[in-house]
């Protein structure tokens, strides 16, 4: 089985974890529950910083920091998850409310535009997955596969030539190329969470175990999060060439 987009989810997470009684098992609605629930506390954690970022400034880089070791520990302890995946969405919340806060200073209205598009986007794919209008088979698969790793190295080089005082002009330009770019790594981010709904329902249908629901939870609201970070990005680039 082709494994998902999401480095999150791998092809292997539900089976590792074993059979369990069928009154303990990963459930869908079980896992929206829990979605829910990250994204509340994302959302409130963003809120306590959203009117006032300027003395959270200094945590922006330790919240990212944070978000990923939370990250780390759940990936490689998945029964923590219950505890590790709000944690991860608490503190990735306070780098959104920053991070969104600057941005809508200098784009005024760009959040409220990001927020509907990300949602909007969740919502049609799911659409359009539960109805079989988009199908996973193992050529999509593996073509979201690739280009996610491809993004991941991508941005993983700039941050280290970022560090040399070196800018890789895809990334931050607002050019034709920058926008096609940025508009990439949207439509590739999206598309994870088609391999993220395929990805749970698969688990819910294998009987995993009950906290795998967190687990899932946990790699939906990654795959959200990256979205708006792009969608974001996207719309800043558009916005600039004003």
């Amino acid at each position: 089985m082709m494994r998902s987009g999401n480095p999150v989810l791998r092809n292997n997470t539900f089976t590792q974890a074993g059979a369990v009684p069928s009154g303990e098992v990963m459930t869908i609605q079980g896992t929206v529950n829990k979605t829910m629930i990250l994204l509340l506390l994302l959302v409130f954690s963003a809120s306590m910083v959203w009117k006032n970022p300027v003395p959270f400034m200094p945590f922006m880089w330790p919240s990212i920091i944070g978000g990923f070791i939370c990250a780390m520990v759940t990936i490689f302890n998945k029964k923590w998850a219950a505890i590790t995946a709000p944690l991860y969405a608490f503190i990735e919340g306070l780098f959104l409310g920053c991070f969104s806060a600057l941005m809508e200073r200098q784009y005024p209205g760009i959040v409220i535009q990001a927020v509907g598009l990300t949602f909007g986007t969740l919502f049609c794919l799911l659409m359009a997955y539960t109805s079989r209008l988009i199908k996973p088979t193992e050529n999509f698969k593996l073509g979201i596969v690739s280009a996610t790793g491809g993004i991941a190295l991508f941005y993983f080089i700039s941050i280290i030539v970022g560090f040399f005082g070196i800018q890789m002009p895809l990334i931050h330009s607002s050019g034709p190329f920058g926008i096609a770019f940025s508009f990439f790594v949207v439509t590739i981010a999206a598309l994870n969470l088609v391999l993220d709904f395929d990805f749970i329902e698969k688990g819910a249908e294998s009987g995993a175990p009950r906290y795998m629901e967190w687990y899932g939870a946990f790699g939906l609201v990654v795959t959200l999060i990256w979205l708006y970070i792009e969608i974001l990005r996207l719309l800043s680039k558009l916005r600039s060439r004003n």
